[in-house]
């Protein structure tokens, strides 16, 4: 049987996690991102092409790679606006204030536990900047909900 990751959605624990921090924060303060709905991780290599008078076809090579998490989540007071609403730490700051002051913060996501129960799934980490906050209600979601996106700055770092 193939071995899924499986994020196992309500389950302490073995649900998709993920945390932020500050990347200048020396004390290594966390943020754990609750209420995420979807999460999109994107590893997107850009091309390079051209056309040659000897071939019928263009010709492409990679370049660099454009990376990026994406998600939307159901906003906590705490979590959006931080306990200070901005200041040197994650939870100070809260994501609102990450992306404001454009702090370069350090993701780490976790995808959950593997579909045989095992704890030996994957942790992407890497880092970037808070971006595309909009946050919205309406009368068919009467909580506030956000898409946020993290612009990496970097590889993915899996462990």
């Amino acid at each position: 049987m193939a071995n899924y990751i499986y994020p196992a959605p309500g389950v302490t624990d073995v649900e998709a996690t993920l945390k932020l921090q500050i990347q200048a924060d020396s004390g290594n303060n966390v943020l754990t991102v609750p209420s995420l709905q979807d999460i999109t991780v994107n590893a997107a290599n850009d091309t390079f092409q051209w056309t040659q008078l000897d071939e019928a076809a263009k010709k492409t090579i990679a370049t660099t790679s454009t990376n990026s998490l994406s998600m939307n989540l159901v906003m906590n007071t705490t979590t959006f606006f931080g306990t200070a609403g901005t200041g040197t730490t994650a939870t100070a700051a809260g994501i609102m204030g990450m992306s404001t002051q454009k702090n370069l913060v350090e993701f780490e996501l976790y995808l959950g536990d593997d579909s045989t129960g095992g704890t030996a799934s994957k942790t992407l980490s890497g880092t970037g900047y808070i971006t595309g906050l909009a946050p919205t209600v309406s009368a068919d979601s009467p909580v506030w909900v956000s898409p946020i996106t993290i612009s990496m700055d970097s590889d993915y770092t899996i462990t």
